[in-house]
């Protein structure tokens, strides 16, 4: 009778050791990572000044024009200028990938030739448009 006294205590203080331990190894495999994470994020975003791309949380790709301590006015196009917070950086671009693709000077020539320029995509527009009244 002695003998089953002394393993019933042995199991009762188990149970919450090994709950314990579970929760010891959640942190340091969850949780943890994702505070390291988290403050990466957050000093990139504080970082982040201009002249560097970047891209937004919505997939947003744009250059920065000019940085405070809260927004930052990004260039999405040659004259289109945005203000966002900072916190909206979601990475910065590496600028090395950028310029391996921009050496390449005999595939850049042939695009060119083969872009259609911006002004006859907006003469297109507006021709369809004016026959568009043409019709009513």
């Amino acid at each position: 009778m002695l003998s089953a006294a002394n393993g019933s205590g042995l199991g009762g203080f188990m149970m919450p050791a090994v709950i314990i331990l579970l929760m010891v190894a959640m942190y340091f495999f969850m949780i943890r990572p994702q505070n390291k994470k988290r403050r990466e994020i957050m000093e990139k975003q504080r970082q982040a000044g201009p002249g560097q791309t970047i891209v937004t949380i919505g997939g947003l790709h744009a250059t920065i024009i000019d940085a405070d301590k809260d927004t930052v006015t990004l260039e999405v196009s040659p004259g289109v200028m945005c203000v966002y917070e900072r916190g909206a950086i979601a990475r910065v671009v590496d600028e090395t990938v950028e310029t391996d693709l921009t050496t390449d000077d005999d595939d850049s020539e042939d695009e060119k030739s083969e872009e259609t320029p911006a002004s006859a995509v907006v003469d297109m527009k507006a021709d369809k448009s004016s026959g568009d009244d043409s019709r009513k």
